[in-house]
Parts: structure tokens; sequence; C-alpha cells
């Protein structure tokens, strides 16, 4: 089963990646993956200060997963599993895809204001062409109904 791997964070954009890739999911059989990822620089603090912080951020990462876990169950049969890594993001993304054959299409969202399309999507649209796996880009402010009819 091929996997779509959509990244879970505090943008936007990150709700029409994850409306994408349950669709796309749905409309070919497959499946979803959602990674969180932690960057390091939060636990820059004593050992127990940075233990709880990270405790708090997987906690605030799991509530967030079981909103959409349960709207992809929900919505369109689809359930997918939850991936949670510390470090550097597009380190940490190209480390799942290669931990997972399964991954086919890595799927992210574009933020639509003028500062551009964002961190995430600039860093990994530099390393798409040295990627293993194709890149959707999603634009943040596509509707629900458009989304729909191109997936």
């Amino acid at each position: 089963m091929r996997k779509f791997l959509v990244i879970l964070d505090d943008s936007r954009e990150c709700l029409n990646a994850m409306r994408f890739a349950a669709m796309r999911a749905q409309h070919t059989s497959g499946g979803v993956t959602i990674l969180s990822i932690i960057p390091p620089d939060e636990f820059n603090h004593w050992i127990g200060v940075s233990d709880i912080m990270r405790e708090e951020a997987r906690e605030r990462i799991q509530a967030h997963y079981q909103v959409f876990a349960k709207w992809m169950r929900d919505r369109h049969g689809i359930d997918p599993e939850l991936v949670i890594r510390e470090g550097d993001t597009v380190a940490e993304i190209l480390a799942q895809v290669k931990a997972d054959e399964a991954i086919g299409v890595l799927v992210l969202g574009a933020a639509s204001g003028k500062k551009g399309p964002g961190p995430l999507v600039s860093q990994m649209s530099r390393s798409s062409g040295s990627l293993p796996i194709p890149v959707t880009i999603v634009p943040g402010d596509m509707s629900k109904e458009r989304l729909e009819s191109v997936t």
C-alpha cells in the first residue's frame, strides 16, 4: 500500500495538506502517515526542564493528531499513523522517507501570504531533485471544493 506522508505543524496550510493526503489516500486505496517533528532548539534548558517540555510537546502533538485522525477515519475511512521525530525538519522528513519504503508521496501545504510558501516548502523545493519520492505542494488557500475536484 502506498502512503502519503504529511507534516503536522502549527501552520494554517497544514490543514489543506491533511485534507489532500486523506482524499488521495481514499481514492487510491492508500494510507496516510502524519509526521510531526520537534525541533531540537526547543530543549536547550536543564535536563529536568527539557524532559518536561519534550513531554508537553508530545502531548500537544497527540492532541492535534487525534483531531485529524478522527476526521480522516470518519470522513474518508483512513486510519492514519502518527510518527513523532526530534531534530532538524528536513533531515527528519528524509529519514522517515528512508525508514518507511511504503511512503510514496510527500504532501506539503504552501502558505498563501506575501512572505512566500513557507520555510518548509522552500527548503524541500530546493531538495526536490534529489528526493526519492515526489512532492505535492497544496496551496493553503485552496477551497475544499477545489481540493475534492483535483483529488
